[in-house]
């Protein structure tokens, strides 16, 4: 008689996640950052909210970059004020004086998402907004920088969330390359195909898609570092 054994894979864990840079690796390719004044603005995705999930640490990818920034620069200041909800326009008027004051060196961007939540969205209210946000931002003086929106989450009420999702992330692309802000691009990575991914309200990324994102800011901010060094 054949016994077919069948083999289950183990779930993936921080240390086994192979998109996910460990802190001391992503620490060696940012060697040399300048960067001494981090400071992250605008909502949810900004705040790194999301559910725990087992054998990652509970951190959102703002806390994840802060922490590998530290390890180049100890003496690393970090603000955060980003807000659950916020649009940017609320954005603006909320936190940009408190990122002003902090005069960052390092600033990350708003992606928008709640800019969405309308029945109709006005397209060119909606990029105005964006590029009065990268304006203001960009006349800090810090390095931009801004995640384009995954693929993954869907809001129920709005049928057309997927194309609303590409068409912003399209805007995002677009104005980071104008202002010159290094772009992390997660709408078609594949930690969007991870079952586990969604926390339990099926919109934030649990803190195994929070892991990823971090690594992803933290490649792009290291071939920004490398790039300038060339």
């Amino acid at each position: 008689m054949l016994i077919r054994m069948t083999t289950v894979s183990k779930p993936l864990t921080e240390d086994t996640d192979p998109h996910v840079l460990p802190p001391a690796t992503a620490a060696a390719m940012l060697e040399g950052a300048p960067w001494k004044r981090y400071a992250v603005f605008g909502d949810s995705l900004s705040v790194g909210a999301g559910d725990p999930t087992p054998g990652y640490d509970n951190l959102g990818w703002p806390a994840r970059v802060e922490r590998v920034l530290r390890m180049v620069e100890p003496d690393l200041r970090y603000l955060n004020t980003a807000r659950i909800g916020a649009t940017t326009a609320q954005a603006l008027e909320e936190q940009a004086e408190r990122i002003a004051a902090f005069e960052p060196d390092l600033l990350h961007v708003n992606s928008g998402a709640n800019d969405l939540l309308r029945r109709n969205p006005d397209w060119h209210r909606i990029e105005d907004g964006l590029r009065t946000m990268y304006t203001w931002a960009a006349g800090t003086g810090a390095q931009l920088s801004v995640l384009t929106l995954g693929r993954a989450f869907v809001i129920p009420a709005f049928p057309d969330w997927t194309e609303r999702v590409a068409r912003l992330n399209d805007i995002t692309r677009k104005l980071a390359s104008e202002f010159d802000a290094v772009l992390a691009d997660s709408w078609d990575h594949p930690l969007n195909d991870r079952e586990n991914l969604l926390s339990e309200d099926k919109i934030h990324f649990a803190t195994t898609g929070q892991a990823v994102l971090a690594t992803l800011v933290l490649e792009q901010l290291a071939a920004r570092v490398g790039a300038d060094r060339a």
